[in-house]
């Protein structure tokens, strides 16, 4: 039954995943391509939106977390907003080191970014920021 659970968690991570980064790649697409910002501008509101989306999709649905206080809610978000930044800070530099290092397109590199921050997304927040009780 544990291994029935695994398997719907990584799944409803995948799915949640896919949404959190169209979410990410989106709000990217429109300040950049669309609105003329500087890509990492762009990108750091794209960062900005899709944590804030991640984390309630992933508390909720994902890890079903079952923090009751209000203490440990915001532990739950300290930590998570913690180790997001942890990979938004590696989706900007290798943005930056693809973009302006090796002058690939901008759209494309972000959307490589994304590979890895979404492996290093599940990890941290697997193993070190919804670790209350689930149902």
């Amino acid at each position: 039954m544990e291994e029935k659970k695994n398997y719907k968690e990584v799944l409803l991570y995948l799915l949640f995943g896919v949404m959190t980064t169209a979410v990410n790649i989106v709000v990217f697409f429109l300040l950049e391509q669309i609105l003329g910002w500087q890509y990492l501008q762009a990108n750091i509101v794209a960062i900005v939106v899709s944590i804030l989306f991640a984390f309630f999709t992933n508390q909720r649905y994902v890890f079903r977390s079952q923090s009751s206080t209000l203490e440990l809610k915001l532990r739950e978000f300290f930590l998570f907003v913690s180790f997001r930044a942890i990979s938004g800070i590696l989706d900007m530099l290798l943005l930056w080191m693809m973009v302006d290092g090796i002058g690939m397109d901008s759209t494309i590199a972000k959307v490589i970014t994304q590979v890895l921050v979404v492996f290093m997304n599940y990890f941290f927040s697997k193993f070190f920021v919804f670790q209350t009780k689930k149902k």
